[in-house]
């Protein structure tokens, strides 16, 4: 691998983490200032949330490519490389340029490091390097994925043409409060004066909070239910039927290749974002049925093996555990789902496990390598207290409990298939499971980097 880019992860991955977060935009802004404010070289849509952030980030740069425009995409966290976090026309930076990216921004932020009580920390270099390489590019329009919160977040140092909510539930509490209201309120922190906020249905706590942010910066509200909506919806093979009302027209037979009804929620809410930045009439409907059949979701219930079927997904609190669990449930006629479960100790695993527990027959838990990972031992403890002792197994690595979900499998279907495999409970674990796959050469190749 490329010795600059080792030497830049490692000086990155030295800095505060990114869930470390500490409520300010000075020493992102001062950054961006000495850069020249590149966020603000073109037209933002913002995109926050507590599920399915990503997904309809990328859902909505999929539209906008296809209207011809160049785009750039910063979402977080990855799945495999630092890299994926910062793509341009849909293609993660390559190596050099992503170095090329960091020494851009190096100088000047050692001058903010000299400057403020504590250092950049990693998410806010990696925002300001995904800034300066969209100005740079340059692109047509940067679709931007709110790292944590809102109002706080590094990425809001951006004035979004574009604000999008996507549903807001309990996560992250120690950071953003414990309730939806507060949540929402702190997210709703990227809605400001001169935009367009594009909200997915929300509860009634979040949605008061969001709409009362809304009013006060005088800002039009455009509502999943009320303004846009997925009017119908199939099962098709490898994914979804949709038709969907957007806000300028409507677009009958879209084929999603993605499972499940959040993700359909969430094209919905990428396709009024994209009609609500173009100001003009309908997008269309064979460019909206190329965009949605070209639209992927790695690590999102992504099928990354056959025999047996194997499953990753990025589940990592209640709300999303349940989706997956729906979806999963509704997609796929497993006789026998395993599940491997590995997750990261300041979550609400209790609620992540009731959400998993009627969806899979047995749970094999584990670890990944992230140093907030749950240890083995007490997530058999937990999950025994929801699954029953009989239907848990321990393993200390991931790779081993891969293994033993397999064995577990096999014996369920007697050799003949009809038994699936869940890898869940982070975007890490997702990602190193997709790496382990992939290096046994059996992953798919959908929004793979090279190695």
């Amino acid at each position: 691998m490329n010795t600059e880019l080792l030497r830049i992860e490692r000086e990155l991955n030295s800095r505060r983490p990114e869930h470390a977060i500490v409520p300010t935009l000075e020493r992102i802004a001062a950054l961006a200032a000495l850069l020249g404010d590149p966020q603000r070289a073109c037209p933002v849509i913002h995109v926050t949330g507590t599920n399915g952030k990503t997904s309809t980030a990328r859902m909505i740069e999929t539209l906008l490519r296809a209207r011809g425009l160049r785009t750039g995409l910063y979402t977080s966290p990855h799945l495999s490389s630092m890299r994926e976090r910062i793509s341009i026309d849909s293609e993660p930076l390559s190596a050099e340029d992503f170095v090329a990216a960091y020494e851009d921004v190096a100088p000047y932020a050692a001058m903010v490091d000299g400057q403020q009580a504590l250092r950049l920390s990693f998410f806010e270099m990696l925002t300001a390097m995904a800034f300066a390489a969209f100005a740079n590019a340059p692109v047509d329009v940067a679709v931007v994925e709110v790292g944590l919160g809102g109002t706080w977040d590094a990425t809001n140092i951006a004035d979004g043409a574009v604000a999008v909510v996507t549903p807001v539930a309990l996560d992250h509490t120690a950071y953003l409060g414990d309730t939806v209201a507060a949540i929402a309120t702190e997210k709703a922190g990227i809605i400001k004066p001169g935009a367009v906020a594009v909200l997915a249905r929300q509860s009634e706590a979040a949605a008061a909070a969001l709409e009362r942010r809304a009013a006060e910066v005088a800002v039009p509200v455009l509502s999943e239910g009320i303004d846009f909506a997925v009017t119908g919806r199939d099962l098709a093979v490898g994914g979804q039927q949709l038709a969907i009302s957007g806000l300028k027209g409507s677009y009958p037979d879209l084929l999603l290749p993605l499972f499940g009804a959040y993700q359909a929620q969430n094209s919905a809410c990428a396709l009024a974002a994209a009609e609500a930045l173009s100001g003009a009439g309908p997008l269309g409907e064979d460019l909206v049925r190329s965009a949605f059949a070209a639209m992927t979701a790695p690590g999102r219930l992504e099928v990354v093996r056959r025999s047996p079927v194997v499953i990753v997904d990025s589940a990592h609190n209640p709300a999303g555990m349940a989706a997956s669990a729906e979806a999963v449930t509704e997609a796929f006629s497993f006789g026998t789902l395993i599940a491997v479960l590995a997750v990261s100790a300041d979550k609400d695993v209790p609620g992540m496990l009731e959400e998993l527990e009627p969806a899979v027959s047995s749970v094999v838990v584990t670890r990944n390598a992230a140093a907030r990972s749950m240890d083995p031992g007490e997530l058999e403890r937990l999950a025994a207290g929801v699954f029953g002792p009989d239907r848990v197994v321990a393993a200390p690595r991931l790779d081993d409990a891969i293994d033993i979900a397999a064995a577990l499998a096999d014996e369920a279907s007697g050799g003949l298939g009809g038994a699936g495999i869940l890898i869940t409970g982070s975007t890490t674990t997702a990602g190193e499971a997709r790496l382990l796959l992939r290096a046994a050469g059996t992953a798919g190749t959908t929004g793979e980097l090279a190695p």
